[in-house]
């Protein structure tokens, strides 16, 4: 009988031992979207790894589009404006989750059109882990490498424009308006 108690004692400490060793593992897991998209990586088009975190300091906009996308591309002259008046406190992460479109595609789309976004690929499948059903889908990280918000769809070129540009103001580490030129 002592035998038995002391046997289920033993296999009892054992599994709570366990149960830490795998709640340990677990919590460096990504398990949220904020997770997922802080420790996001992705590809460039050279085959270059880029991480959200390589962009201390300013809001990163991670866009998934597809040249065949009409409303993610109604979106690119107004996400380009925001770049411009904001270089030092914004990037646009232009992604493509490979839905139909290859890096080929990408890099031709970019080779053609003058948008200074950052092109990459999903590499690592951030649009499934986030659960994205369609595009475009955008996904906001602060200048601290924080998860803000994510957005499907597009409100239109005025109102992508003021939230976007709301999103920079208030995220950014630079909170003072750059100055206009003459």
């Amino acid at each position: 009988m002592f035998f038995v108690i002391l046997l289920g004692i033993l296999v009892g400490c054992n599994s709570s031992n366990e149960t830490k060793e795998k709640n340990s593992k677990e919590q460096t897991t990504p398990t949220t979207d904020a997770e997922y998209v802080e420790q996001a990586t992705f590809t460039d088009l050279e085959g270059n790894e880029v991480a959200v975190s390589d962009y201390k300091g300013k809001v990163v906009m991670i866009d998934f589009w597809e040249t065949w996308c009409k409303p993610c591309l109604a979106s690119f002259p107004t996400l380009q404006k925001l770049e411009e008046k904001y270089p030092d406190r914004f990037v646009v992460f232009a992604v493509t989750p490979g839905f139909t479109d290859t890096r080929d595609d990408a890099q031709s789309f970019a080779n053609e059109h003058e948008y200074d976004f950052t092109y990459l690929m999903d590499s690592n499948k951030l649009h499934q882990k986030l659960g994205v059903q369609g595009i475009p889908f955008k996904v906001f990280v602060d200048g601290q490498g924080n998860f803000i918000k994510k957005s499907m769809g597009s409100y239109g070129p005025d109102k992508d424009y003021k939230m976007v540009q709301n999103i920079i103001k208030e995220h950014s580490e630079m909170p003072s308006e750059p100055e206009k030129s003459k």
